[in-house]
């Protein structure tokens, strides 16, 4: 099974079903397979073919989708990358995973002119105006009538996506077809309810895993997919209402920013029947409020990995059941919690989670790190990939995220888990947001550090915080200090970078 496969049997059933929206543009599927294969063709003459990597630092929009099908229906692998990068994060994504080919914006050329030295000679393609030394896009699709070769059964790499980076360099992680179909054909219709007749609307960048599981699950379902080139929450509540939107896929920051809109009329999404999230915990009383607003709807979070995709969910009836969990692994993915020794741990005991489903690449894991062998091999063990995550599981099989092993603060013997720490601090009105990491200490080894962001016109002390922690958790688990900071460090996927808060709370723990 491949991705154009797909693409070309809904062509085939559902020829005139719309398939994609972007602005006052829409495709069918049959004018949709069309521009694909010709672009296909295109991207050959060109010297495209099985195993070449073609890098996408596009917007969201109808050129970003037609090129990662073309790019499979040629065999070759596409590199997604957000268009939130810096110069310097660009040119090491294309230093890393060596395309033949860099798909770009004509608004990004000064971009790519500052590390063009970095770049070197690979072919690029140019969407919007015409740049010097680019192939124009629109020139490339136009049909040729040449039929495409068969894609060797042994070209099944697919995508290379890029881990967050949050704790050192970014690794591309090899994605092939069945990890795609699979996931987002089978199993998220299976956990989920979503089906063909399902109308999403993508709110995060198509580079980015939540945006790209929409689309995906569009070319595997026979669904239709509504893009939006960038986030506005006015926007997100008028493209719902226009274009019927059944589904809609968010991180928790975009539930927040759209709540003022519902709350002020609630019935502009009538069509709503799903919403899905993923990222950061959906806060209780944000879940309680959309639940009052939007009756009707059904609300699934998930837990998910780059290498691994999704691993568990928690369904809508479970929201307030078990609040704190990222709920159960989805039938059919395996999950243990070992200690360091590799054994297994006792029940709600926490453990380093390890997740497996068959031969990597097979199925819904990742076939391995790109050009990385030594990672790799540490992290995939016997098909189980370490994610460095630590939790504990209850009786009934839910799932808790401690912390990241790496994160995890060892102070005077005592294991300090930081989302604990996060989550206590998070109760207090006045603080928007909070990272915790560990620091040196000459007496503990290691202590707790935060850093807390206030909510405008906000006044807290360190001391109400330490206290506050005290009251909620084990005395030991408390921060020793407390830095106010006006926003956070994040990553161009918005993940706070905990290894450059480490660096700062050295500096001011050294000062």
């Amino acid at each position: 099974m491949r991705l154009e496969d797909f693409l070309a049997a809904h062509a085939q059933r559902t020829p005139d079903k719309t398939v994609l929206v972007a602005g006052e543009r829409r495709l069918n599927f049959a004018e949709l397979l069309t521009s694909t294969q010709a672009l296909a063709s295109g991207l050959r003459r060109c010297g495209v073919g099985p195993g070449d990597r073609m890098l996408v630092y596009l917007p969201n929009g109808i050129e970003f989708v037609e090129l990662l099908l073309a790019a499979s229906a040629l065999g070759a692998i596409s590199v997604p990358v957000n268009m939130r990068l810096t110069p310097k994060e660009l040119a090491y994504f294309a230093q890393d995973s060596q395309p033949s080919v860099i798909a770009f914006h004509s608004n990004t050329r000064d971009a790519l002119r500052q590390v063009d030295a970095e770049l070197g000679a690979v072919k690029r393609v140019v969407v919007g105006d015409t740049v010097e030394g680019a192939l124009a896009y629109d020139e490339l699709r136009k049909p040729s009538g040449e039929p495409l070769p068969e894609v060797p059964l042994s070209a099944q790499d697919c995508m290379i996506l890029y881990t967050s980076g949050t704790t050192g360099k970014p690794k591309g992680a090899l994605i092939t077809q069945a990890n795609c179909i699979i996931q987002n054909g089978f199993l998220n219709a299976f956990d989920w309810g979503i089906t063909a007749e399902d109308r999403f609307l993508v709110t995060t960048p198509l580079a980015h895993r939540t945006g790209l599981g929409r689309m995906l699950n569009t070319v595997c379902m026979g669904a239709t997919l509504v893009l939006m080139d960038r986030f506005n929450a006015e926007r997100t509540i008028e493209l719902v209402e226009r274009e019927r939107i059944t589904a809609l896929g968010m991180v928790t920051t975009v539930a927040r920013m759209l709540l003022p809109l519902l709350q002020k009329d609630p019935g502009r999404c009538a069509s709503l029947r799903h919403i899905i999230v993923t990222g950061e915990a959906f806060p209780v009383e944000l879940k309680r409020q959309v639940f009052e607003l939007l009756p009707h709807v059904r609300l699934c979070s998930y837990f998910a990995m780059t290498e691994v995709g999704s691993v568990t969910s928690l369904s809508h009836e479970e929201q307030f059941t078990h609040p704190a969990s990222v709920g159960r692994p989805t039938p059919g993915i395996q999950v243990k919690l070992v200690d360091d020794a590799g054994k297994t741990v006792a029940t709600g005991e926490p453990g380093e989670m390890l997740v497996r489903t068959g031969v990597p690449g097979s199925f819904t894991t990742m076939r391995g790190y790109y050009n990385r062998t030594e990672e790799t091999a540490a992290t995939i063990v016997d098909g189980w990939v370490r994610t460095g995550d630590m939790a504990r599981m209850d009786a009934d099989g839910y799932l808790y995220i401690v912390d990241r092993k790496k994160d995890m603060v060892l102070s005077g013997g005592y294991n300090v888990y930081t989302k604990e720490v996060e989550h206590a601090l998070l109760e207090l009105p006045a603080v928007a947001d909070v990272a915790v990491v560990g620091v040196a200490d000459e007496v503990y080894g290691e202590a707790v550090a935060a850093f807390v962001e206030l909510h405008p016109g906000q006044k807290l002390t360190a001391e109400a915080l330490i206290e506050h922690c005290k009251s909620r958790i084990a005395s030991y688990k408390k921060p020793k200090h407390v830095h106010f900071v006006d926003t956070l460090p994040r990553n161009s996927l918005g993940k706070v970078l905990k290894v450059e808060l480490r660096k700062l709370a050295t500096a001011k723990s050294e000062a």
